[in-house]
């Protein structure tokens, strides 16, 4: 019998769970270690490849004196590819993390797990459309954005070759938030219905109100604009502070206070709080001095570049803005929405397509609500153009889900007394006032656009154009055969750079 929580309950929980996953880490004794070894919180990494002459100017200004500092010595030849191994450990961690504390307050997702049925989980990936999940704003636009930085953040401390990048203006710098980006994406999907998910783990999307796919664009999107701040304050304030105060505890809760992603995800990797790869750890005696020069005078990192075949990206994929008329209504405006699109190199020119996107329709009936789901594959094709300038045509086929919901005004006034104080009581009390309806019809896609690109790694999708034909019987009297859609949005290249 599930067990419902209080809310101070459910802090007093998620604040449990949050100490004791701290205190394992902070109860590691910390070592004091030879700045030779190969440690990379006690030294500062000088690039592989400078002569001596110019190893001696970036060192010379180690020499030790009193104080904490850092220490420049030459490493290794730079560690490239991915450490697939911890990407897993570190994510494996996080969800753990994640489920028990949903398992420990929502008495929901215990019921339903409790009451386990094998169709629970197609019936969560099959409820998705729409925007809105129901969810508070701190939820939707602050949690899942941090989530998106700490998986971020997660990735890039096992990307070997851009771990040290910093912010600023650098491509090595932008590129590694891209790529942590692109996991943070796969992130996202995998926590809500993927195999450990929010939808197999009581088949959360299967019931109202969380049907929406903002947390699939949000946490990505909003969660690498997090990243990159806490970089532009650890960069710009915090090595700042570092270089002029000694006290290694101060410079613990500047570290974790002001970058608190990048601290969650040290932890889910095995690591400090407070731990730097661009720089030593707080805890060890090194000469006093050295911050200002043989720090911040170190040049670039070099990384090479890719050398990708011509034409098309080996993969490339796209956040849309999608506005979509349906033709031959009188009393239904346009569909607003957005979606994501995945493009695989099939040649020189050519490409296979995967589109998954939604929308809400405006104008409506008083009391009705509706939206649509589409989901399609097929190829496109982009000639080789040798200006900026990027055109492409496309033809996909997949099929279409519309959703139409009416709220009884009568209905919902009589419901005002009723009981909602958990989600079963309110799921009922909202299904006593409305009714909903849903179809789904095979559809084709014919469209065509212009994309502007910027460099390697991102083209602007400057418009495009299609007509959508959907084999489907109208929805209380909304036709969705036919219709007309216009999408815009950016596009990250993988592969070329």
């Amino acid at each position: 019998m599930p067990v419902n929580l209080a809310p101070t309950h459910r802090r007093a929980i998620a604040a449990f769970i949050l100490f004791f996953s701290f205190a394992a880490t902070f109860g590691h004794p910390q070592q004091t270690l030879n700045v030779s070894e190969r440690d990379d919180e006690a030294r500062l990494r000088v690039p592989a490849g400078l002569n001596d002459a110019e190893e001696s100017n970036l060192t010379s200004a180690a020499t030790p004196v009193k104080g904490n500092a850092i220490v420049a010595v030459r490493l290794p030849a730079q560690e490239t590819g991915i450490d697939w191994r911890g990407v897993f450990m570190g994510s494996a961690d996080f969800l753990a993390l994640e489920h028990t504390f949903r398992l420990a307050s929502e008495d929901a997702t215990r019921y339903w797990i409790g009451n386990f049925s094998a169709s629970g989980y197609a019936d969560s990936v099959a409820s998705l459309h729409g925007w809105a999940d129901g969810d508070p704003f701190l939820v939707n636009y602050v949690g899942h954005p941090m989530q998106g930085a700490v998986s971020g953040f997660m990735w890039q401390e096992n990307d070997r070759v851009y771990r040290t990048v910093e912010f600023g203006r650098n491509s090595p710098y932008w590129k590694a938030r891209l790529r942590g980006m692109a996991f943070a994406y796969v992130y996202s999907v995998q926590f809500e219905i993927g195999p450990v998910s929010e939808a197999s783990l009581g088949n959360i999307q299967s019931r109202w109100p969380q049907f929406g796919f903002v947390d699939h664009v949000v946490t990505p999107t909003i969660g690498t604009g997090w990243a990159i701040a806490e970089d532009a304050l650890d960069r710009m304030l915090i090595q700042r502070m570092e270089m002029h105060v000694a006290n290694p505890w101060i410079k613990m809760l500047v570290r974790g206070g002001l970058n608190p992603s990048r601290s969650f995800a040290n932890v889910m990797n095995g690591k400090v709080p407070w731990h730097r790869d661009d720089r030593p750890g707080l805890f060890k005696p090194v000469p006093e001095g050295t911050f200002g020069t043989a720090y911040l005078a170190r040049p670039p990192q070099s990384i090479s570049p890719a050398d990708p075949p011509p034409g098309v990206a080996p993969f490339d994929f796209s956040f849309n803005v999608i506005a979509r008329q349906y033709l031959g209504n009188t009393d239904a405006g346009t569909c607003i929405g957005g979606g994501g699109e995945s493009g695989f190199r099939l040649g020189a020119e050519w490409q296979g397509m995967l589109n998954v996107g939604g929308c809400k329709m405006l104008e409506w009936r008083d009391h009705w609500s509706g939206d649509t789901l589409t989901y399609m594959a097929g190829p496109r094709w982009t000639p080789e153009a040798p200006s900026k300038w990027v055109p492409h045509l496309e033809l996909l086929v997949g099929g279409t889900k519309v959703t139409q919901e009416y709220r009884d005004p009568t209905l919902e006034a009589e419901a005002a007394s009723m009981p909602d104080k958990n989600e079963q009581q309110d799921i009922a009390k909202h299904n006593f006032y409305t009714t909903s309806w849903d179809r789904n019809g095979l559809t084709m896609h014919v469209g065509g656009g212009l994309n502007l690109r910027l460099n390697n790694a991102l083209e602007l999708r400057m418009t495009n154009v299609s007509y959508e034909h959907t084999w489907i019987c109208p929805v209380n009297g909304i036709q969705y055969r036919n219709a007309v859609q216009v999408s815009g949005g950016l596009v990250l290249r993988m592969g070329t750079w």
